[in-house]
């Protein structure tokens, strides 16, 4: 039987741009990453070949730009198929059928144009109110429950976009924007899954973009820097700062807002190895803080507020090598915070510890590592997870006393051995 022939269209715009081969594309693409601000990306010759491939796959956003930048073609001439048409072209127009089918993790879709206002006007309203209840579940329900229910809400609405015009799928388009933007922050705080956060915060600022809502694109694009941030490239999480705060002078930011941003910095500059500078931007955001006029934020701004301001202040106090100034500001912290908020408590928990390990208080630290767990065991983070797993490897010279032991048989017992490989 003959070979099927494949992505014909790619491979021949490959050779006419003089790449012989599927590893010079591959290189070509991965040289031109950091001149279109994508950091330092590799594309391997497999995933050219995936793409020259009979069934090639949709490709991610960026690696979209990387195409049309090398071979100086759009997509749609690249012999790709988008996942909402049918390879003989676009869906039938009719209720359902002509919204993209959105894929589980890490894809990047173009949102669907209307054709007609299918939807009543209450629509967007409607997707919104479940919103509410989705941000509001995350501070308590387990994110492996919470995630694939609030992906398949992005779902439903990314398909009512095709079905909705005017004010109502402006509205609309807002709500996915947020809806998307909290499938980021779970899968990058909970399940630690940075690369498809990234994906979808892009995904997020589309519609936000298709929504012209500067505010929420400010917002997206900060959770964004944190991906780089904490991996260490401080660049390329200062770009995305930057891009973060001229889209909140566009928006007309509230204090708390600008002073959580001033947070989110500090923590990528704490991350990238720059503590002083976190402090100062952390002072910053104090003062922020109290020249508050009052302007009120928008709902979907729920994640931050002064108490975690000083949760970020203890943390860069501590690797600022200020343990004791930490202390303080985190057992205030821990002392407001009570039950309200068992994700955060988990971290400040995690925290207290560093505290004294760095203090040489190996028993008062294996007593908050142990809260923490205790904590986790009622709402998983990983996020919290990974601050007793720091704290762990700090008490290693104390390996051999009881209270570190008794620390280990918590945290590699068969329960959390299992929790942690199945999240």
């Amino acid at each position: 039987m003959p070979r099927p022939a494949g992505n014909t269209r790619l491979k021949a715009a490959r050779q006419h741009a003089g790449y012989a081969s599927q590893q010079a594309l591959a290189d070509a693409m991965t040289a031109a990453a950091p001149l279109l601000g994508l950091g330092n990306m590799q594309i391997s010759a497999r995933q050219i070949r995936r793409w020259e491939s009979a069934s090639p796959p949709w490709p991610r956003a960026d690696h979209q730009r990387l195409l049309v930048h090398v071979l100086q073609l759009p997509v749609d001439q690249l012999g790709f198929t988008p996942p909402w048409e049918s390879s003989d072209g676009p869906a039938p127009a009719r209720p359902n059928a002509n919204a993209p089918a959105i894929p589980g993790n890490g894809a990047t879709l173009p949102l669907p144009k209307a054709n007609a206002a299918v939807q009543p006007a209450t629509v967007g309203a409607d997707f919104a109110a479940i919103n509410g209840a989705l941000r509001r579940l995350y501070f308590s329900v387990q994110p492996v429950q919470l995630h694939p229910a609030v992906v398949e809400h992005t779902k439903l609405g990314t398909q009512l976009l095709a079905e909705t015009t005017g004010v109502p799928r402006t509205i609309l388009a807002t709500a996915l924007a947020e809806s998307l933007l909290l499938v980021g922050r779970i899968e990058f705080f909970d399940l630690r899954q940075p690369e498809d956060a990234d994906a979808s915060y892009v995904r997020a600022l589309q519609a936000a973009g298709e929504a012209d809502d500067p505010l929420l694109g400010a917002a997206i694009l900060a959770h964004a820097a944190f991906i780089p941030g904490w991996d260490g490239r401080r660049d390329e999480a200062a770009e995305r700062m930057r891009a973060a705060r001229t889209y909140a002078r566009r928006g007309t930011a509230p204090a708390e807002f600008l002073a959580w941003l001033d947070a989110v910095e500090a923590e990528c500059e704490t991350r990238c190895g720059h503590p002083r500078e976190a402090l100062r931007l952390i002072a910053h955001a104090e003062h922020v803080l109290t020249e508050s006029t009052g302007q009120p934020a928008p709902e979907w701004f729920n994640w931050f507020s002064p108490l975690s301001l000083a949760s970020f202040k203890g943390d860069t106090q501590l690797k600022a090598g200020q343990p004791a100034q930490a202390k303080t500001t985190l057992l205030g912290v821990l002392d407001a915070i009570g039950e309200t908020n068992a994700k955060q408590r988990a971290v400040i928990l995690g925290d207290l510890a560093a505290v004294e390990v760095a203090q040489k208080n190996p028993e008062a630290a294996c007593a908050y590592a142990e809260q923490a767990l205790d904590q986790l065991a009622v709402t998983w983070y990983a996020t919290g997870m990974d601050r007793v797993h720091d704290v762990r490897r700090t008490l290693q010279p104390w390996a051999e006393t009881e209270c570190v032991r008794c620390l280990d048989d918590r945290l590699y017992g068969w329960q959390t051995t299992l929790s942690a490989l199945q999240r």
